[in-house]
């Protein structure tokens, strides 16, 4: 994975989607119209958060973040998701 570019505001964070499945367990290939969105992802970059609210993941951390969390943007052809620290579930 090269540089990124882009440098997050405030406590948001920027992240590289886990890519979904290709088959379940038992060697069924899911079709692109039945695959679910992915829920974890790469953190690439992050913000430099504020007095009130520090950053508490760091850039390398795998995360857990809600289906509908955040925008999805898409730089140089890769897809990225960028939200709020708070909208982060776990780090995995």
């Amino acid at each position: 994975m090269g540089s990124i570019n882009i440098k997050p505001m405030g406590t948001r964070v920027l992240i590289e989607p886990l890519v979904a499945e290709e088959k379940t367990t038992g060697g069924i290939i899911i079709p692109d119209s039945a695959k679910e969105k992915p829920q974890n992802g790469k953190v690439v970059a992050i913000g430099a958060g504020t007095k009130d609210e520090p950053m508490e993941v760091k850039v390398g951390d795998t995360v857990l973040y809600g289906k509908y969390a955040g925008t999805e943007i898409q730089y140089k052809s890769k897809d990225y998701i960028i939200l709020s620290q708070n909208e982060i579930l776990a780090i995995l």
